[in-house]
């Protein structure tokens, strides 16, 4: 993790920065999917409430330059620019940015449990009675699934500051529970 990209959304009134992130990241995704990349993590330098317009992406300068060769952001440089590959700064600071998995929707998970026949209609009922939905107040991305079709909520979460990396394998998403990325 030497080196980084950052790519800025620029501001357009027909879309919205929500929908423009949503698909830059969902490019970022498909082109690390088909690299079978581990080796590339990404951070929201701008995350509050919402992940912001900026979107950086962490790597060794190879693992960057052959992402670009494969062109992912290609129909969206009207909407972004980007810094080109750079080196981390010195005195960078590391950590995880890692997806949370939130039950939102206990209906459905106990529905589903039905459905399994891990559980029958009396226990689901009867533990849903006893739960509430999770509410989360993390930045999140609304992405579509490209399997069923349905959107989702990809909740993200930026772990605590620490002096020194730590190495690990990035998933599809660039996402990490272990490995961290530098943050300056």
């Amino acid at each position: 993790m030497d080196h980084y990209i950052d790519v800025t959304l620029l501001a357009y009134a027909e879309l919205s920065e929500e929908t423009l992130m949503a698909t830059l990241f969902t490019r970022l995704h498909l082109a690390l999917v088909s690299h079978g990349s581990e080796n590339i993590g990404v951070s929201f330098p701008l995350h509050d409430i919402k992940p912001g317009n900026l979107l950086r992406v962490h790597g060794a300068h190879s693992a960057l330059q052959q992402l670009e060769k494969s062109g992912w952001r290609n129909g969206l440089n009207d909407y972004c620019q980007d810094s080109g590959i750079l080196p981390v700064p010195a005195g960078a600071q590391w950590r995880t940015v890692n997806r949370v998995q939130v039950k939102s929707n206990p209906a459905r998970l106990y529905r589903r449990s039905v459905r399994k026949g891990w559980l029958t209609q009396e226990q689901a009922e009867e533990r849903l009675n006893a739960v509430s939905a999770q509410q989360c107040q993390l930045p999140y991305l609304s992405i579509k699934s490209r399997s069923g079709g349905q959107y989702f909520r990809l909740f993200i979460q930026h772990g605590e500051l620490a002096e020194y990396p730590v190495a690990g394998r990035f998933n599809s998403y660039g996402l990490s529970q272990q490995a961290t990325v530098p943050w300056f």
